[in-house]
């Protein structure tokens, strides 16, 4: 994978899930934000949260120092319970070898309201269609289409907040010939939208029964008791 992504499609599908993660992370508030994997992809960039980790199970593929690494596994995060506020999962399910136990990691992680953003190869992906795509492809374990993704999120009681799929163009090896079919990313989500080679989902932890507190300055405010007089008859 980490050869891969210096190669004219590595770079192009990696471009396209920069722009995503930027997009969909600028506005995400809370306080620790993490990366699992992947580190070629800067995804918390464009985030502002003060505390922000990016988690590796090694060094390779670190083209550059960046601040708070941390070297450990997808299926044991060094994190307590509802300690973060959003997780990105760029590829990381794929690389994983219990993808279901990972997911389950960061549902137990996440605070409720928390986000997580997972970035995966479509298995639909109009790269399919060429005969030299296993030899051109990066090498992950099974792909999961984002489909059976959301039914995973959903027995995890995630609700899905948005989905997105890109890079439509062949998975050619020549960066010329990449440039050349850039109207296929433009044509792509009209004429074939399932067929994006990738894809960024969004979702959201849901807790049943959990009731957000409002501002107080949202609160109405209660009424002033008045006092209730009433006139009697004089009994003659």
């Amino acid at each position: 994978m980490h050869d891969w992504l210096n190669t004219p499609p590595g770079r192009y599908v990696q471009a396209w899930e920069q722009a995503q993660c930027d997009q969909a992370l600028a506005d995400v508030f809370g306080f620790h934000a993490l990366q699992l994997g992947l580190p070629e992809l800067d995804a918390l960039r464009a985030n502002r949260m003060p505390h922000r980790w990016l988690a590796c199970d090694s060094l390779e593929g670190m083209q550059r120092q960046r601040p708070g690494v941390l070297l450990t596994e997808s299926l044991a995060l060094p994190f307590s319970d509802a300690s973060l506020d959003l997780v990105v999962l760029p590829h990381t399910l794929e690389l994983s070898r219990d993808p279901h136990a990972t997911l389950r990691e960061v549902e137990r992680v996440l605070v409720p309201e928390g986000r997580v953003v997972v970035l995966g190869f479509n298995p639909t992906r109009l790269w399919g269609l060429r005969r030299r795509w296993r030899e051109e492809a990066p090498e992950v374990g099974e792909l999961i289409g984002h489909w059976r993704l959301r039914d995973w999120l959903q027995l995890l009681s995630f609700e899905v907040a948005s989905n997105s799929l890109g890079c439509y163009r062949p998975v050619w090896q020549s960066q010329a010939w990449l440039q050349r079919l850039a109207w296929m990313d433009r044509a792509g989500p009209r004429w074939c939208p399932i067929l994006g080679a990738v894809y960024c989902m969004v979702a959201i932890k849901r807790v049943r029964g959990m009731r957000l507190l409002e501002p107080a300055w949202k609160r109405p405010a209660a009424r002033s008791a008045r006092a209730v007089t009433t006139a009697s008859k004089e009994m003659e």
